[in-house]
């Protein structure tokens, strides 16, 4: 009997809503009033957005109430970009937390400098967790992120593998070798795509989410953000992503390459003409316990599946 290994962004009941997860205001360094922010993401047809400004003393430490724009087909969640802590490279932590009460404390992080008497990224990251929000690692290239500050996150959701104010801002927009790697060594994470939108500069509507929930509210948005009901993307649609005898089968708007990608070097592309439809073989990736989905279109965006982890327990001596 064929073994059909899923994920819940294409099995969970529902429909799809759009939404960007990292977003910036007035409130903090952004140059648009949150009125303003939220009126071009619901007119370019988002369904959702977090506002996430900088939690720092020097903005007020906001949580921005975005209750009062929402109505019956846009929401908002509440959230902000958490500061404290020095990385590695001895500059402050930043970690998006989408889903915060408004209550949230804040740390001892008065600017952007850090200070040593405040906690740590992994504490506040886990305190984010504890009060209910969806916690993700921000632009791992941008931030300068060593492999072990990733390793140390161990409460986070997911990594910011795609964002793109770092791409048009510094043209450094790539998650995915701290992903990457962190999946090898089994760590069970999710893949979000964001603006990090300021509006100082062409950093808006370049890469989101789309959420599988039955209702678009927070609650429900969020609940499938953690159930990693989602996947990313900069433009191409996703509508199924399965491991199916052998192969990773995968279903999507007009492409023209397909790739499966696992552990260390295992990866295996299709490629053609308005592919709609692709069974990758998945011996190239070598056993991989993971295997995950992109997509690219002819325009060379691209859209990002969660990985599938297959149940295997090591990779096999590469196969060429």
């Amino acid at each position: 009997m064929t073994q059909i290994l899923t994920l819940p962004a294409f099995t969970a009941p529902g429909r799809f809503w759009r939404g960007n997860l990292h977003t910036h205001s007035t409130r903090s360094d952004g140059v648009l009033p949150p009125e303003e922010v939220i009126r071009r993401y619901k007119a370019e047809g988002y369904d959702f957005i977090a506002l996430t400004d900088h939690f720092v003393g020097h903005y007020g430490y906001p949580i921005v109430d975005t209750v009062p724009f929402r109505d019956n087909r846009f929401t908002t969640i509440l959230g902000a970009e958490l500061h404290s802590g020095a990385m590695a490279n001895g500059e402050l932590w930043h970690i998006l937390a989408v889903g915060l009460p408004e209550d949230f404390a804040p740390s001892n992080s008065p600017s952007f400098l850090p200070l040593p008497d405040q906690e740590t990224g992994p504490q506040i990251a886990a305190r984010a967790v504890a009060a209910g929000a969806f916690v993700a690692v921000a632009h791992p290239q941008w931030s300068g992120l060593t492999v072990e500050d990733a390793r140390s996150i161990t409460a986070a959701h997911a990594v910011e593998i795609y964002n793109h104010g770092c791409a048009t801002g510094c043209d450094r927009a790539d998650g995915f070798a701290i992903a990457d790697q962190l999946l090898t060594e089994g760590r069970k994470l999710t893949l979000i795509a964001t603006d990090d939108a300021h509006f100082s500069e062409p950093d808006h509507f370049g890469g989101w989410v789309m959420v599988k929930s039955q209702e678009n509210t927070p609650e429900a948005l969020l609940a499938a953000l953690k159930a990693g009901a989602f996947y990313a993307t900069q433009g191409p649609e996703l509508r199924d992503v399965r491991v199916e005898d052998g192969h990773l089968v995968v279903e999507c708007s007009a492409a023209s390459s397909i790739v499966a990608i696992g552990w260390g070097t295992g990866a295996k592309a299709v490629h053609g003409h308005s592919l709609t439809r692709g069974e990758v073989p998945l011996a190239r990736l070598n056993n991989s316990p993971f295997v995950r989905a992109a997509v690219i279109d002819a325009a060379g965006k691209r859209a990002w599946s969660n990985p599938i982890w297959t149940g295997a327990t090591a990779p096999n001596p590469r196969i060429a």
